[in-house]
Protein backbone atom coordinates (compact mmCIF):
# COMPACT_ATOMS: atom_id res chain seq x y z
CA UNK A 1 0.00 0.00 0.00
CA UNK A 2 1.47 3.49 -1.26
CA UNK A 3 1.01 6.30 1.36
CA UNK A 4 0.65 9.95 0.80
CA UNK A 5 0.55 11.18 4.30
CA UNK A 6 1.46 10.23 7.92
CA UNK A 7 -1.22 10.38 9.56
CA UNK A 8 -2.27 7.04 10.10
CA UNK A 9 -5.94 8.12 10.43
CA UNK A 10 -6.00 8.99 6.22
CA UNK A 11 -5.10 4.87 5.70
CA UNK A 12 -5.13 2.19 7.86
CA UNK A 13 -1.43 1.05 7.43
CA UNK A 14 -1.36 -1.96 9.17
CA UNK A 15 -4.99 -3.91 8.37
CA UNK A 16 -5.20 -2.17 4.97
CA UNK A 17 -8.97 -1.69 5.33
CA UNK A 18 -11.48 0.70 4.38
CA UNK A 19 -14.81 1.88 6.25
CA UNK A 20 -16.82 -0.31 3.82
CA UNK A 21 -15.03 -3.67 4.80
CA UNK A 22 -16.78 -3.90 7.92
CA UNK A 23 -19.97 -4.98 8.69
CA UNK A 24 -20.75 -6.53 12.17
CA UNK A 25 -18.72 -7.77 14.98
CA UNK A 26 -15.31 -8.08 14.68
CA UNK A 27 -13.07 -11.57 16.33
CA UNK A 28 -9.95 -10.97 17.06
CA UNK A 29 -7.42 -14.35 17.08
CA UNK A 30 -3.72 -13.74 17.53
CA UNK A 31 -2.73 -15.92 14.75
CA UNK A 32 -3.22 -15.38 11.09
CA UNK A 33 -3.47 -19.46 10.40
CA UNK A 34 -6.28 -19.45 12.84
CA UNK A 35 -9.01 -17.04 10.87
CA UNK A 36 -9.37 -20.02 8.57
CA UNK A 37 -10.61 -22.15 11.41
CA UNK A 38 -13.50 -19.32 12.36
CA UNK A 39 -13.90 -18.33 9.04
CA UNK A 40 -14.60 -21.86 8.11
CA UNK A 41 -17.41 -21.97 10.85
CA UNK A 42 -19.33 -19.44 8.75
CA UNK A 43 -21.79 -19.40 6.21
CA UNK A 44 -19.25 -17.65 3.39
CA UNK A 45 -15.92 -15.92 3.59
CA UNK A 46 -14.01 -13.48 1.93
CA UNK A 47 -10.29 -12.13 2.74
CA UNK A 48 -10.09 -9.24 2.15
CA UNK A 49 -6.10 -7.61 3.20
CA UNK A 50 -3.45 -9.62 4.63
CA UNK A 51 -0.43 -7.62 6.08
CA UNK A 52 1.98 -8.45 8.43
CA UNK A 53 0.44 -10.19 11.40
CA UNK A 54 -2.99 -9.00 10.24
CA UNK A 55 -5.48 -11.17 8.01
CA UNK A 56 -9.15 -10.33 7.99
CA UNK A 57 -11.89 -12.19 6.15
CA UNK A 58 -15.49 -11.26 6.09
CA UNK A 59 -18.65 -12.96 5.68
CA UNK A 60 -21.89 -13.90 7.38
CA UNK A 61 -22.69 -16.57 10.23
CA UNK A 62 -26.34 -17.63 10.98
CA UNK A 63 -27.24 -14.85 8.20
CA UNK A 64 -25.15 -12.19 10.30
CA UNK A 65 -22.85 -9.71 9.48
CA UNK A 66 -19.13 -11.13 10.66
CA UNK A 67 -15.58 -10.29 9.92
CA UNK A 68 -12.30 -11.64 11.82
CA UNK A 69 -9.02 -9.85 12.08
CA UNK A 70 -5.56 -11.59 13.69
CA UNK A 71 -3.58 -9.26 15.64
CA UNK A 72 -0.75 -11.58 16.04
CA UNK A 73 0.99 -12.18 19.16
CA UNK A 74 0.76 -9.43 22.24
CA UNK A 75 -1.06 -6.51 23.23
CA UNK A 76 0.70 -4.01 21.02
CA UNK A 77 -0.03 -5.52 17.69
CA UNK A 78 -3.27 -6.20 19.13
CA UNK A 79 -3.89 -2.29 20.38
CA UNK A 80 -2.93 -1.59 16.52
CA UNK A 81 -5.92 -3.75 15.34
CA UNK A 82 -8.56 -2.33 17.79
CA UNK A 83 -7.33 1.42 16.86
CA UNK A 84 -7.05 0.87 13.36
CA UNK A 85 -10.50 -1.31 13.10
CA UNK A 86 -12.48 1.17 15.20
CA UNK A 87 -11.28 3.67 12.32
CA UNK A 88 -12.91 1.52 9.60
CA UNK A 89 -16.45 1.76 11.49
CA UNK A 90 -16.07 -1.31 13.58
CA UNK A 91 -17.39 -1.23 17.14
CA UNK A 92 -17.93 -4.55 18.51
CA UNK A 93 -14.65 -7.37 19.30
CA UNK A 94 -14.47 -10.46 20.24
CA UNK A 95 -10.73 -11.60 21.75
CA UNK A 96 -10.51 -15.52 20.10
CA UNK A 97 -7.55 -16.88 21.96
CA UNK A 98 -5.79 -19.54 23.83
CA UNK A 99 -4.77 -19.52 27.43
CA UNK A 100 -3.34 -21.07 30.47
CA UNK A 101 -5.11 -21.92 33.22
CA UNK A 102 -3.95 -21.51 37.17
CA UNK A 103 -6.66 -22.94 38.61
CA UNK A 104 -7.29 -26.56 39.68
CA UNK A 105 -10.84 -27.57 38.10
CA UNK A 106 -9.81 -26.30 34.56
CA UNK A 107 -9.50 -28.75 31.99
CA UNK A 108 -7.65 -28.55 28.81
CA UNK A 109 -9.55 -27.79 25.92
CA UNK A 110 -12.45 -26.03 28.00
CA UNK A 111 -13.25 -22.07 27.27
CA UNK A 112 -12.70 -19.21 29.62
CA UNK A 113 -14.75 -16.41 29.01
CA UNK A 114 -13.43 -13.21 30.29
CA UNK A 115 -15.47 -10.90 32.89
CA UNK A 116 -12.00 -8.27 33.25
CA UNK A 117 -8.80 -8.81 33.24
CA UNK A 118 -5.08 -7.52 35.20
CA UNK A 119 -3.39 -5.43 33.58
CA UNK A 120 -0.07 -6.87 33.93
CA UNK A 121 1.05 -5.79 30.34
CA UNK A 122 2.27 -1.94 29.56
CA UNK A 123 0.40 -1.48 26.15
CA UNK A 124 -2.57 0.18 28.08
CA UNK A 125 -0.30 1.95 30.28
CA UNK A 126 0.37 3.95 27.58
CA UNK A 127 -3.65 5.06 27.60
CA UNK A 128 -4.93 5.74 30.87
CA UNK A 129 -3.73 5.13 34.46
CA UNK A 130 -2.91 1.47 35.82
CA UNK A 131 -5.89 1.65 38.23
CA UNK A 132 -8.39 2.15 35.54
CA UNK A 133 -10.42 -1.17 35.12
CA UNK A 134 -9.91 -3.58 32.20
CA UNK A 135 -13.72 -4.58 32.57
CA UNK A 136 -15.43 -6.87 29.27
CA UNK A 137 -18.58 -5.55 28.01
CA UNK A 138 -21.67 -6.84 29.78
CA UNK A 139 -23.63 -7.42 26.54
CA UNK A 140 -20.53 -9.32 25.00
CA UNK A 141 -20.02 -11.75 28.06
CA UNK A 142 -23.79 -12.51 27.58
CA UNK A 143 -23.71 -13.19 24.16
CA UNK A 144 -20.97 -15.48 24.92
CA UNK A 145 -22.55 -17.05 27.70
CA UNK A 146 -25.31 -17.57 25.53
CA UNK A 147 -23.88 -19.20 23.08
CA UNK A 148 -21.42 -21.51 25.09
CA UNK A 149 -24.41 -23.07 26.91
CA UNK A 150 -26.26 -22.91 23.14
CA UNK A 151 -23.51 -25.30 21.98
CA UNK A 152 -22.98 -26.85 25.15
CA UNK A 153 -19.55 -26.02 25.52
CA UNK A 154 -17.45 -26.35 28.83
CA UNK A 155 -16.80 -22.90 30.13
CA UNK A 156 -15.48 -20.88 33.12
CA UNK A 157 -16.12 -17.48 33.74
CA UNK A 158 -14.23 -15.00 35.29
CA UNK A 159 -10.85 -12.67 35.76
CA UNK A 160 -7.96 -13.32 33.60
CA UNK A 161 -4.10 -12.17 33.92
CA UNK A 162 -2.86 -10.31 30.45
CA UNK A 163 1.23 -10.42 30.55
CA UNK A 164 3.65 -9.17 28.31
CA UNK A 165 5.91 -11.93 28.54
CA UNK A 166 4.88 -15.68 27.25
CA UNK A 167 7.50 -17.03 29.99
CA UNK A 168 8.88 -14.78 32.87
CA UNK A 169 5.78 -12.67 32.75
CA UNK A 170 3.61 -15.94 33.16
CA UNK A 171 5.89 -17.37 35.77
CA UNK A 172 7.59 -19.85 33.78
CA UNK A 173 11.50 -20.63 33.69
CA UNK A 174 12.83 -18.65 31.12
CA UNK A 175 16.42 -19.61 28.78
CA UNK A 176 18.55 -22.32 31.11
CA UNK A 177 16.30 -22.07 33.73
CA UNK A 178 15.99 -18.45 34.68
CA UNK A 179 13.62 -17.33 37.14
CA UNK A 180 12.40 -13.97 36.82
CA UNK A 181 12.31 -12.45 40.30
CA UNK A 182 9.03 -12.85 42.68
CA UNK A 183 7.87 -15.38 39.90
CA UNK A 184 6.43 -17.83 41.98
CA UNK A 185 4.83 -15.34 44.37
CA UNK A 186 3.48 -13.62 41.80
CA UNK A 187 1.11 -16.57 40.08
CA UNK A 188 0.31 -17.79 43.93
CA UNK A 189 -1.31 -14.04 44.08
CA UNK A 190 -3.05 -14.91 41.22
CA UNK A 191 -4.52 -17.63 42.18
CA UNK A 192 -5.87 -16.56 45.55
CA UNK A 193 -7.44 -13.75 44.04
CA UNK A 194 -9.28 -16.38 42.00
CA UNK A 195 -7.90 -15.30 38.75
CA UNK A 196 -8.46 -17.85 36.38
CA UNK A 197 -5.89 -18.03 33.10
CA UNK A 198 -2.96 -16.25 31.94
CA UNK A 199 -3.02 -14.99 27.91
CA UNK A 200 -1.66 -12.14 26.34
CA UNK A 201 -3.72 -9.50 24.81
CA UNK A 202 -6.81 -8.93 26.65
CA UNK A 203 -6.73 -6.26 28.94
CA UNK A 204 -5.39 -3.80 26.03
CA UNK A 205 -8.32 -4.61 23.53
CA UNK A 206 -11.03 -4.02 26.96
CA UNK A 207 -9.43 -0.89 27.64
CA UNK A 208 -9.29 0.64 24.68
CA UNK A 209 -12.56 -0.63 23.60
CA UNK A 210 -13.79 1.36 27.71
CA UNK A 211 -11.77 4.04 26.36
CA UNK A 212 -13.54 4.64 23.08
CA UNK A 213 -16.68 3.94 23.64
CA UNK A 214 -16.83 0.27 22.05
CA UNK A 215 -17.93 -3.24 23.02
CA UNK A 216 -15.30 -5.65 23.69
CA UNK A 217 -15.44 -9.44 25.14
CA UNK A 218 -12.72 -12.69 24.99
CA UNK A 219 -13.19 -16.03 24.57
CA UNK A 220 -9.77 -18.35 25.11
CA UNK A 221 -9.90 -22.35 25.06
CA UNK A 222 -7.41 -23.43 27.53
CA UNK A 223 -4.16 -25.12 25.97
CA UNK A 224 -2.49 -25.35 29.15
CA UNK A 225 -3.09 -25.92 32.87
CA UNK A 226 -0.34 -24.69 34.77
CA UNK A 227 -1.39 -26.66 38.14
CA UNK A 228 -1.12 -29.96 36.39
CA UNK A 229 1.20 -29.49 34.14
CA UNK A 230 -0.87 -30.24 31.16
CA UNK A 231 -0.46 -28.95 27.72
CA UNK A 232 -2.31 -29.91 24.42
CA UNK A 233 -3.43 -27.47 21.57
CA UNK A 234 -7.41 -28.30 21.82
CA UNK A 235 -10.47 -26.61 21.32
CA UNK A 236 -9.73 -24.11 18.86
CA UNK A 237 -12.86 -24.79 16.76
CA UNK A 238 -14.83 -24.37 19.83
CA UNK A 239 -13.52 -20.78 20.83
CA UNK A 240 -14.13 -19.81 17.26
CA UNK A 241 -17.85 -21.36 16.98
CA UNK A 242 -18.59 -19.43 20.42
CA UNK A 243 -17.29 -16.58 19.16
CA UNK A 244 -19.07 -16.69 16.19
CA UNK A 245 -22.87 -17.18 17.41
CA UNK A 246 -21.55 -14.71 20.11
CA UNK A 247 -21.23 -11.80 17.23
CA UNK A 248 -24.34 -13.36 15.28
CA UNK A 249 -26.23 -13.33 19.04
CA UNK A 250 -25.14 -9.46 19.66
CA UNK A 251 -26.40 -8.26 16.20
CA UNK A 252 -29.72 -9.89 16.90
CA UNK A 253 -29.87 -7.90 20.46
CA UNK A 254 -29.14 -4.85 18.93
CA UNK A 255 -32.02 -4.79 16.43
CA UNK A 256 -33.96 -6.43 19.85
CA UNK A 257 -32.88 -2.90 21.42
CA UNK A 258 -34.10 -1.18 18.25
CA UNK A 259 -37.25 -2.52 18.57
CA UNK A 260 -37.38 -1.81 22.06
CA UNK A 261 -36.33 1.69 22.07
CA UNK A 262 -34.05 0.81 24.57
CA UNK A 263 -29.83 1.49 24.58
CA UNK A 264 -28.70 -1.38 26.35
CA UNK A 265 -29.60 -5.04 26.05
CA UNK A 266 -31.19 -6.44 29.43
CA UNK A 267 -32.64 -9.95 30.71
CA UNK A 268 -36.12 -8.45 30.13
CA UNK A 269 -35.49 -8.82 26.13
CA UNK A 270 -35.97 -12.18 25.11
CA UNK A 271 -33.64 -13.33 22.32
CA UNK A 272 -35.69 -16.12 21.52
CA UNK A 273 -38.22 -14.54 18.56
CA UNK A 274 -34.90 -13.45 16.92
Amino acid sequence: MSRESEDPNDEQYHIELREEDIAGPVLLPGDPERTDIVADLWDDAEELASHREYRTLAGKYGGEPIAVTSTGIGSPSAAIAVEELARVGADTFVRVGSCGAIQPGIDIGDLVITTGAVRQEGTSDEYVREDYPASAHGEVVTALVTAAERLGHEYHIGVTCSTDSFYAGQSRPGFDGFRAAGAEARIQELREAGVLNFEMEASAILTLANLYGLRAGVVCTVYANRVTGEFRTEGQREAAETASLAAALLTKMDRTKAAAGVDRWHAGLSLDDQ
